[in-house]
């Protein structure tokens, strides 16, 4: 049995097309690019510690596209916490900086929330950075050489850290970070 026509093919084509709802117009629009922040850093991990500390990190740190050329736009929270036999305490911040450069990010922010042995720290600003490691994350923060948030004088300016020398402990660091892209 011969296949249809091509004068029916057309006409069933010109149907099909010229259906209600059916219209160019309406058509499904192709995929375009997709607008991406101009950095970010998201996830959390657990520090290696020898001696058994319990030593936590978590970051939702975003910069918009819009916001590219200024970095103290980003937004965001971040969180920390230590549990020791001699050391009890979180907290939690709001983002007020975040710069990334391949897998390195350094974000900074006003703690909003302490309990325990942080509470003082209400008010502060700290600093820390990721490094984004196939082979492990690491991690560092501003107050590595005095021990606390609030053992320094004077506010640490924004987006101001310490080299990520902290090893995270195995299996915890899932840190993602985008890359900043400074001009569109």
């Amino acid at each position: 049995m011969p296949g249809p026509s091509r004068p029916r093919t057309a006409a069933l084509v010109a149907a099909l097309l010229l259906a209600p709802g059916a219209t160019p117009a309406t058509a499904a629009p192709l995929p375009g690019p997709v607008a991406r922040e101009a950095a970010a850093l998201t996830g959390s991990a657990k520090l290696y510690r020898s001696a058994g500390d319990d030593i936590t990190f978590a970051f939702d740190a975003r910069l918009a596209a819009e916001d590219r050329a200024d970095p103290t736009r980003a937004t965001g929270t971040f969180a920390f916490s230590h549990e020791a036999p001699r050391v009890h305490g979180s907290a939690e911040g709001r983002v007020d900086c975040l710069l990334t450069g391949g897998k390195v990010a350094v974000v900074s922010g006003v703690i909003t929330r302490a309990d325990r042995d942080l509470a003082g720290a209400v008010g502060t600003r700290v600093g820390m950075t990721v490094h984004d490691r196939a082979g492990g994350d690491r991690l560092g923060y501003s107050w590595a050489l005095t021990g606390t948030p609030t053992a320094r004088a004077g506010n640490l300016p924004r987006c101001v850290s310490s080299a990520p020398f902290e090893r995270v402990a195995e299996g915890t660091g899932d840190f993602v970070v985008v890359p900043w892209r400074p001009t569109a």
